[in-house]
């Protein structure tokens, strides 16, 4: 079944196109032990889909560090979880085959991403996929982090498609909050570290990404667009 092709979804990328939890939170570890500072997995659970530098300076403020401290430590961080992604790379279970069906049903796709490029390039690159998306949005193109919709919706602009006809498969609080900020249908995905009331606010829940399909993503945006058009979208 074809699927229009004025459709697209949009990927977060932790959690849903790569395992990364424990990547991120080892990485967290190595830059803040050096410092004198402690982070818990606690701590760290709510902030995952979060930018660095936004964890950074709630979490230790800037009345400790300055700017250019900030970036440094948001650096240092990041290029130890590229490091460690690099030895140890666990793909999410059917990521590929889900992209496939979806680019040959016609939808467009993007990553919208509150990573740096350098970590979005090395995930895409590993799973062998950056010719099915046509829009790749990063941290460094964004200046609100989720759950603001600002990365989202740069991603429907540079798609051309509205956000009432995207959907966004995320596996975080903050991810889901931006994707129905952004007025578009939000899929959470159970990953590492998440349980169903985590993603809650979600339009719809599943447990694997084999759970989604074209179909599944047709009649999720077809739903919202009749909500939209009776004025009662939510």
């Amino acid at each position: 079944m074809t699927v229009d092709k004025s459709l697209a979804v949009i990927f977060d990328m932790d959690g849903v196109l790569v395992d990364t939890y424990h990547a991120h939170y080892c990485s967290w570890l190595e830059m803040a032990e050096p410092q004198g500072l402690h982070f818990t997995e606690g701590q760290f659970a709510p902030t995952f889909g979060r930018t660095s530098r936004e964890i950074i300076a709630h979490f230790w403020g800037k009345d400790r560090f300055s700017d250019a401290q900030i970036a440094e430590l948001d650096d240092h961080k990041e290029a130890a979880f590229r490091r460690i992604l690099e030895t140890d790379f666990p793909a999410m279970p059917g990521v590929n085959e889900l992209l496939v069906a979806l680019h040959d049903a016609g939808v467009t796709l993007a990553v919208g991403s509150s990573g740096p490029p350098e970590n979005v390039a090395l995930v895409l690159d590993r799973l062998g996929v950056n010719e099915l998306f046509d829009a790749v949005v990063t941290g460094e193109d964004v200046v609100r982090g989720k759950p603001d919709p600002q990365v989202f919706l740069i991603a429907a602009r540079r798609l051309g498609v509205a956000p009432v006809r995207c959907a966004v498969v995320e596996d975080a609080p903050a991810g889901v909050a931006a994707a129905n900020a952004a007025g578009m249908a939000s899929v959470g995905l159970l990953s590492t570290g998440r349980i169903r009331e985590d993603l809650a606010a979600a339009h719809v829940v599943v447990q694997r990404l084999s759970d989604i399909s074209p179909e599944m993503v047709r009649d999720l945006i077809a739903k919202r667009l009749s909500l939209f058009e009776k004025g009662t979208s939510t």
